[in-house]
């Protein structure tokens, strides 16, 4: 289990970043398009057992955040 955490968490990070890195890139479409693969590679980690609810509830939180950062970008 540690080590499925730790591989979920290490994927979850990589897209945050992509995230990160687009927005200050201003690829707003990019971003848009990692915001919902982080939500969704969330849940199906979350759902199959190989992350914590302590980091699922956190990458929920940053979910939210980039959700409310992005909120006036359009494709």
């Amino acid at each position: 289990m540690f080590f499925q955490n730790m591989r979920a968490k290490k994927e979850l990070e990589t897209i945050a970043h992509e995230i990160d890195v687009n927005l200050a890139n201003n690829y707003k479409s990019v971003a848009h398009d990692n915001r919902k693969r982080l939500i969704e590679r969330t849940e199906v980690l979350y759902r199959e057992g190989k992350l914590k609810e302590k980091d699922y509830l956190e990458f929920r939180k940053r979910y939210e955040t980039y959700t409310q950062v992005m909120k006036d970008y359009h494709h």
